[in-house]
Formats: structure tokens, sequence, C-alpha cells
């Protein structure tokens, strides 16, 4: 898809200044996932690893159903990164590869609220040693949220709906786990 059916863009996203420091939580994305999968797996019970990965393969293949039946675009980023500093060839390498097409709802978004729900769940968070993880979740998922709409990647109206595609999936699990529990109490 190379012209986009709806091009998304909201007011507040012309108050949202461009910042190229932006992309260090925008990358750590790409590292925080395997890292939570993986901890999941290894230190967690079984069912929070298989809840959180229904819950990032369903939205992200919604995401992708919505990118193929209503493809959508920005005309958000700058002309010009300006720069020959690591953090202005980090987002021309990205600018480069990475189109603003098929942006609603950002997956990156999706993405960051699932993983920290993941974490506010889960027990093993509970323990002495991790609790600080949470926060730290809960940061890192701001700070890559911020990330996407100061790097000019997303529209708040892109965040707005990935927000809210997490959080109708999280619903989703928590009915499906409780309409399973009463299955089993009644055997």
């Amino acid at each position: 898809i190379t012209v986009p059916a709806i091009w998304v863009h909201c007011q507040l996203d012309d108050v949202i200044p461009f910042c190229k420091y932006a992309i260090v939580p925008y990358f750590a994305w790409f590292a925080w996932i395997p890292f939570t999968l993986f901890y999941l797996l290894r230190h967690g019970e079984r069912s929070d690893f298989w809840r959180v990965c229904l819950c990032l393969f369903a939205g992200m293949t919604i995401a992708l159903s919505c990118y193929v039946l209503l493809p959508t675009g920005l005309a958000l980023r700058p002309y010009r990164v300006y720069g020959s500093d690591i953090f202005a060839q980090a987002v021309r390498m990205l600018y480069a590869t990475d189109t603003p097409l098929n942006v609603c709802p950002s997956i990156h978004v999706f993405n960051s609220v699932t993983l920290m729900m993941a974490y506010y769940r889960s027990r093993i968070f509970e323990t002495p040693g991790r609790r600080w993880m949470r926060p730290a979740s809960a940061v890192l998922c701001v700070s890559i949220i911020a990330s996407t709409v100061l790097l000019k990647q997303h529209s708040c109206i892109d965040v707005l709906l990935g927000i809210l595609l997490a959080m109708a999936l999280d619903t989703a699990m928590t009915a499906l786990e409780r309409s399973d529990a009463r299955a089993l109490q009644r055997l």
C-alpha cells in the first residue's frame, strides 16, 4: 500500500515537538518484547506467559487487518533531521526503513501497554526482588508511547487506538479466564 485511504492527524500532533533523542526508548521497545516474553517463560507461570502471548498475537493480527482494510498514513515527519550525532543518524535510518504508512492503531503502543499490564498481572513481580520491575515497566511504557509521537512516527489518534486495543484485549482475556474458571468449578 503506497497511498493511504486515510491520513491520520489531529491538532495535538502539531503541538508536540520533534525530538531526536526519543529514538532511545523507541528502539528499546525491540529489546523489551523478547526480554519480557523470555522472562515470563523462564520465571513466571505458564498462564502468564500464554496470556501475554495471546494478547500480543491477537492485537497485532487485528492491527494488521486494520492496515489492510483501511490503510492509514502520516504526514507529520520533519522535512529534514539535522545533525551528525548518533541520535540524528538513527532517526534518519528509522525513517529510511519504516515508512509512515499503516500506522493506526500503533503496534508500538499496543505492545507496550500489553507488556506493562503483564508486569502488573503476573504474581512473580510481587516478590521483593522483582517489585521494582512494575514501576520500571510503567516508565518504559510511557517513554515508548511518548517516543512514537516525539519522533513523528504516530499521531495521538494512533496512540489512543493502540491503548484502547490493548485494554479491550486484556478485558476479553480476563472474561475468558473467568468463564474457564467457572466451567472448571462446575465440573
